[in-house]
């Protein structure tokens, strides 16, 4: 590739260290990084937007993005902060659509998993980003800490609180 190649071309083509292009990669990994933040942020219209969002900031980027480790950790630490943002600016607004009155309707869950989605709503935004890191996202330990720029130690405590909030609220929960 020369100098002169454009940074648009060099997202086309893929950089050398990129195993697959962006296409490839939003085709794998954009439904599945969307059900994690969804899970996250606990509003499926907020998470469509910001994944959308981290989705174009990624294309955008894709020569450099593409050669991380964990690209989806990237872009689902992007949409983290952007629906946080959101939340900040639109907190006094009027209310958001829910899962009940907007997308993602009845019948998408199962029981036992709506259960588990209200018990993963219930812990710390920090906990929850971080077991939905290394559950829905299966990033590792050190793809977690670099996606939510964290330590690794911090991935492996909040990981460890998380699940176990998580067990004792299943528990209890008939």
């Amino acid at each position: 590739m020369t100098d002169s190649a454009t940074e648009a071309e060099v997202t086309r083509a893929g950089s050398a260290t990129s195993p697959r292009s962006f296409a490839e990669f939003y085709e794998t990994e954009a439904e599945s990084i969307h059900r994690a933040l969804r899970s996250t942020v606990a509003n499926p219209v907020v998470a469509r937007e910001a994944v959308d969002e981290a989705m174009a900031r990624a294309y955008e980027r894709w020569a450099v993005v593409g050669g991380y480790d964990a690209p989806a950790g990237w872009v689902y630490r992007t949409a983290l902060n952007w629906s946080i943002s959101w939340w900040r600016k639109h907190r006094r607004e009027q209310a958001v659509p829910t899962e009940e009155t907007g997308h993602g309707g009845a019948g998408e869950v199962d029981p036992a998993g709506a259960l588990a989605i209200e018990a993963l709503r219930r812990l710390p935004l920090d906990q929850r980003s971080v077991v939905v890191c290394r559950v829905l996202l299966d990033l590792d330990t050190r793809a977690t800490a670099a996606a939510l720029d964290i330590a690794e130690g911090t991935v492996k405590s909040r990981l460890s609180r998380g699940l176990d909030a998580l067990r004792s609220h299943l528990e209890v929960t008939p």
